[in-house]
């Protein structure tokens, strides 16, 4: 699955490059949504984020695209591969920017972990 966004003023730091803590705001979210995509009868919640690698920085105005595909589904929980690129304005090359592993577990409505059910094909 891919999804977009844009870097706005809004989401840099202090040395006007792309602040951290948006891409991961962007990679937890984006990674829930997969989820609830592939599994919409589900609730979930974030479990764990391995290291998180920055590659490069991202200039005011890129676009991101966040590439996400399972890497994993246990019993209770999935785990997502996201790949981030980025690609300035007027620039035709993409770029790596960040990587990581994003694990959601499925929950009823106590907060106790339920099986998961077969994945729905979202590309179908």
């Amino acid at each position: 699955m891919d999804f977009y966004t844009i870097v706005r003023p809004e989401h840099l730091n202090q040395y006007g490059y792309l602040f951290g803590g948006n891409m991961l705001k962007w990679v937890d979210e984006y990674a829930y949504i997969a989820a609830l995509r592939e599994f919409p009868s589900c609730r979930f919640v974030t479990r764990a984020m391995d290291t998180a690698s920055f590659t490069q920085s991202v200039n005011n105005g890129a676009l991101l695209a966040f590439h996400i595909n399972r890497a994993h589904m246990g019993n209770t929980s999935v785990t997502y591969k996201v790949d981030v690129h980025a690609r300035n304005l007027q620039e035709h090359d993409w770029y790596d920017v960040f990587n990581i592993a994003v694990t959601m577990v499925a929950i009823d409505r106590n907060g106790h972990k339920q099986a998961l059910p077969e994945p729905i094909d979202v590309n179908g």
